[in-house]
């Protein structure tokens, strides 16, 4: 995110492939303040939200801006909708675990073996905030909302490459991961889930959306600008 010879436009292409998974044991006092965690979560979300607290909503906020900032492609990622997939998601069945084994036994996996926690994902994103906010509070004196640009992308880089270590929480690579997974679907999903404003993500990449045959334009339009504007699942209704 720091390479200046590497642009926005090349990064978000990149990150449609998405991030690879990783795998580690919970610890019992993440699981327990995961489990605790929406009884202690006493401030209301705000409007729009439907799982975020206002604590939780400002760092999805300030981070779908961090990772997706304003510019001359795109609007900010909370103007993209990309903070309201994230809600969504969360509050929906993905967020619940729904499809999920969650009986355990939970042992340490490999990373082929997938996700190996006894947290659903709504579970872990919100013990994962608040562990996150936490390292910001003892390294900045503030939470991640409150930090600079700088600050904001010294505590990401940490996430990504595991440096940082919280004292009580999940395990920070797959917090990582998840939160990586969540701003790229939000940012290139059909925008019927929330995010993906005015279909900027798939213009940005030149995806022609949910067409059902696309073969025929394949070879007309090789190494060419599709012209079409996107299609997605509303507009086939």
């Amino acid at each position: 995110m720091t390479n200046p010879g590497f642009g926005r436009r090349d990064f978000l292409k990149g990150a449609v492939v998405g991030a690879a998974a990783a795998t580690s044991v919970v610890t019992p006092q993440a699981a327990e303040s995961a489990e605790a965690a929406p009884a202690n979560a006493a401030v209301p979300a705000p409007q729009g939200y439907a799982f975020l607290n206002i604590d939780e909503a400002a760092f999805v906020e300030a981070l779908v801006d961090h990772m997706v900032p304003a510019d001359d492609l795109t609007a900010s990622g909370t103007d993209l909708g990309i903070a309201i997939f994230i809600d969504r998601a969360l509050g929906g069945a993905w967020g619940k675990g729904d499809r999920l084994y969650m009986q355990g036994p939970w042992k340490q996996g490999t990373p082929s073996q997938g996700y190996q926690l006894p947290l659903t994902p709504a579970q872990l994103y919100r013990a994962g905030i608040a562990a996150t906010n936490a390292h910001c509070r003892k390294t900045y004196g503030k939470t991640f909302d409150a930090l600079d640009e700088t600050q904001r992308e010294e505590v990401l880089q940490g996430l990504s490459t595991a440096k940082i270590r919280f004292e009580s929480g999940p395990p920070v690579r797959v917090f990582w991961s998840t939160l990586y997974q969540t701003v790229m679907e939000g940012m290139f999903s059909d925008p019927i889930y929330g995010g993906n404003r005015n279909k900027a993500g798939w213009k940005l990449i030149g995806f022609p959306g949910a067409i059902a045959v696309h073969r025929e334009n394949v070879e007309k339009y090789r190494d060419k600008k599709f012209p079409n504007d996107p299609v997605g699942i509303a507009d086939m209704s």
